[in-house]
């Protein structure tokens, strides 16, 4: 399913600490998202701060200032799209079977804590051997890359369309993950979160992103576009993995309560040619696409 949202749409799921965070400032300063945009709201926010802080405070509030005009502009002409797709899913050992591809996955091979289990995001998904099927999305979305031609003898504008891209990628993401929940997958109908709280993620399951600790390989964007077809939304894969547009990004939805993110950390050579061999890629190809792991 494709998914269309305009700019006006995600705004509200926006999270302004990584937009702020890309620009160099402490979550604290993020808070300013939050505050009514009248003069004397802004202004009793600075007062909060200790004078020595307060140039900052002001900067980030003209850069909250700029990006929200920026927002607007982008309103007119742009949007983000979201392709997704629900899988009849189960786990095979370290593997996962998503309608009937083979989707080969990495564990931990170092636990963070004395006795914990060394996780696999196909820990989650129910076994091949109890012959019930279970579910797992995928998803991927990207900025509209128009967008990227914008300002080009301009580079603070172009970077502030940069960051706001980044981050509403991921917040078409959150919504179409609020909708899957609630409607399309439907295992949690009854969810009624605010923004804030699906931004520290208090729904049930995960969703990994291709690139994060628990699903490090780049690579696995080959095979989520096996079975998206992510040129339908813009999106193409450099010979990398990489996606273009650069504000895209993609995943797994996993519903299992227990659910967790972790990091798969440093691999051995071993695991390395299991998991090339499972993924039929060359030992050395894998290597590449696996070097900060090794």
């Amino acid at each position: 399913m494709i998914l269309s949202y305009s700019i006006h749409q995600l705004t509200d799921y926006i999270n302004w600490i990584y937009f702020f965070h890309t620009w160099g400032f402490q979550p604290r300063f993020a808070v300013i998202a939050d505050i009514h945009g009248c003069d004397v709201c802004r202004a009793l926010w600075l007062t909060e701060f200790p004078q020595e802080e307060r140039g900052k405070a002001s900067e980030a509030m003209q850069l909250h200032k700029e990006a929200g005009r920026m927002l607007n502009l982008l309103d007119k002409d742009h949007q983000v799209q979201v392709i997704f797709r629900l899988c009849e899913a189960n786990a095979n050992g370290d593997n996962l079977i998503l309608d009937g591809v083979t989707f080969p996955l990495l564990r931990q091979q170092t636990c963070q804590k004395e006795g914990e289990p060394l996780l696999c995001l196909s820990d989650f998904v129910r076994p091949l051997s109890t012959g019930i099927k279970d579910t797992v999305g995928l998803f991927a979305a990207s900025m509209d890359k128009e967008t990227e031609k914008l300002y080009e003898n301009d580079p603070y504008k172009k970077l502030l369309i940069q960051t706001l891209s980044d981050r509403l990628a991921e917040a078409a993401v959150e919504r179409m993950h609020q909708y899957v929940r609630k409607e399309v997958w439907g295992y949690a109908p009854d969810e009624n979160l605010t923004i804030k709280k699906l931004h520290i993620e208090k729904f049930q399951g995960i969703r990994p992103a291709v690139g994060y600790p628990s699903l490090p390989d780049q690579s696995i964007n080959f095979m989520i576009d096996r079975l998206l077809d992510m040129k339908q939304i813009g999106i193409t894969l450099t010979g990398n993995g990489a996606m273009h547009p650069h504000a895209s990004v993609s995943g797994l939805m996993l519903a299992h309560p227990r659910a967790r993110y972790f990091s798969v950390g440093k691999i051995g050579e071993d695991q390395l040619a299991n998991y090339a061999q499972r993924r039929e890629i060359p030992i050395e190809e894998m290597r590449k696409f696996l070097a900060a792991n090794l």
